[in-house]
This record gives structure tokens, C-alpha cells and sequence, in this order.
């Protein structure tokens, strides 16, 4: 499926696919078996308003093969925007989903960021979880800017394995930059699953499921990385209310006077 042909509800400025879960899942998996390079974004608020406040950074989104809502707060936009069957696509269910899919059909995965005993506690659980998935590979990258020599080599390391989907975790926006330069270079699907690899590997605790589903994660979040956190939160929280009930209201508005017309 070509993405022009993707439904997707256009938050903010940034278009999020209104598909089900199971049919983003699918997309993703049938793009890998078909050995193309695409770039799926997991879309939460921080995202949202960090494309409003900074249009390059949202021309690389709207230029994204899959955009997916994380978190309760795009679910309940796009339901306020008409969209009832919209559901939440999270960075660890798709990680988990896809790695299961990923086994069932002999397709290879290769992890990209964090740090090394991160990806080694995530290899170990994928062996547990998921004993006949292939990990290609990890790599966990240097915080600096790579060289283009290095960043070729990269490049090398990942096609080289073979892997058919690359789950990518710099943070945002770093990861959602590093898959635009390399789309088309990196024969594989890129996922940016965020802050998926630490909470996987066990070293952050996952948010409990009545917190996701209220849209309380980033509460709880916060209480685990607080000096991290803290700034993003205060600033990016009221913004996205603001812009999410501006949109709103300018939606209703305008379905009135369309059936005013009608």
C-alpha cells in the first residue's frame, strides 16, 4: 500500500494513519517481506508539537510511509474528530507485535541505539520471548554526529545482515532525522520506537496498562526520569491542549455549516 493510499487524520500538522492496529501491524510486516526501505514514525504530543513549533521537522513526518498515534491523547483527537474506530499504536505493542510477526515469517530484525547492555538485556528477552526470531544485529551508536565514513559503514553493517526491519531508538526528533537521510539506503523498514528499548530491556519500568489507557503514561514516566522529563512535559502538555481543542473546534464549526448548507 502506497501511503497516499493510507487513511490517515491530519493532527495539527502532522497526518496519523486512522488504520486499526492489526492493520498497521501487517502494512509493516508485508513492506519487510517485500525487502523495501520505509520510514514509520510513532507519533505521541512531544512529536506532535515539536513538528508544529518546527515545519522542517514536520515536512519529515508528512514525508513518513506510516505515522502511528501513540498514546491516548491522539486516539481521543481523532475519535473528537470523527474517527470512532481509531486505535492506539504504541511504541512497545508495535515492537512486540512486529517481533512476533517478524518470527512467524522468517524475517530478520536488527536493533539500532542505546546502549550496549541495553541491547544486550533486549537480545536476551528476544531469546526468551521469541526463541526462532533472527536478531542480525545491534549497534549502538555514539552520541556525536557520525562522519560520512562511519555513517556508510553503518549503513553497510545493517544491509549486510540481511535484517528487513530496523527498529530505531535515538529519541525524537533525532531517530525521525536519521530515517529520512537513510531511506532508500537502508534496504530495510525503519521503525522509531523512542524510549521501546530501555522498558523492554528491564532497566525502565513499563507503564502500568490502566495508566496507558487513561492517558496517564506520562505521569508515570515522569516519575522514573523527572530531570529529563520535567521540562518537556510542562512545556509540550499545555500546547497540545491548546492546539488539539483549537482543531477541534474549528472542525465542528465547520461540519455545522456544511449541514447548514445541506
Amino acid at each position: 500500500m502506497h501511503k497516499d493510499a493510507i487513511p490517515s487524520q491530519n493532527l495539527i500538522v502532522t497526518p496519523v494513519s486512522i488504520l486499526s492496529f492489526d492493520e498497521q501491524i501487517n502494512l509493516m510486516i508485508d513492506w519487510a517481506n517485500k525487502s523495501l526501505s520505509k520510514m514509520v514514525c510513532v507519533a505521541n504530543v512531544h512529536m506532535l508539537v515539536e513538528a508544529w513549533q518546527n515545519s522542517p521537522f514536520a515536512d519529515v513526518l508528512k514525508d513518513a510511509d506510516l505515522v502511528t498515534p501513540d498514546g491516548m491523547p491522539l486516539v481521543w483527537m481523532m475519535k473528537m474528530l470523527g474517527h470512532q474506530k481509531a486505535q492506539r499504536v504504541a511504541g512497545m505493542d508495535i515492537f512486540q507485535a512486529v517481533c512476533k510477526q517478524a518470527q512467524t515469517n522468517q524475517i530478520s530484525i536488527f536493533l539500532l541505539g542505546s546502549e550496549t547492555y541495553v541491547l544486550d538485556k533486549i537480545s536476551q528477552r528476544l531469546q526468551t520471548e521469541f526463541p526462532d526470531l533472527k536478531v542480525a544485529g545491534t549497534e549502538s551508536p555514539p552520541f556525536r554526529p557520525l562522519s560520512n565514513t562511519a555513517d556508510m559503514d553503518m549503513v553497510q553493517i545493517v544491509n549486510a545482515s540481511g535484517a528487513k526491519i530496523l527498529f530505531v531508538a535515538l529519541g525524537c526528533p533525532k531517530q525521525e532525522l536519521w530515517m529520512a537521510q537513510h531511506r532508500d539506503k537502508i534496504q530495510a523498514v525503519m521503525i522509531g520506537v523512542g524510549g521501546v528499548f530501555p522498558v523492554y530491556a528491564g532497566v525502565l519500568k513499563e507503564t502500568p496498562k490502566f495508566m496507558q489507557v487513561s492517558g496517564l503514561e506520562w505521569v508515570f514516566r515522569l516519575s522514573q526520569e523527572p530531570r529529563r522529563l520535567w521540562k518537556r512535559y510542562a512545556t509540550t502538555i499545555p500546547i497540545f491542549i491548546w492546539l488539539m481543542i483549537k482543531q477541534v473546534v474549528y472542525s465542528s464549526i465547520n461540519q455545522q455549516k456544511r449541514n447548514t448548507l445541506n
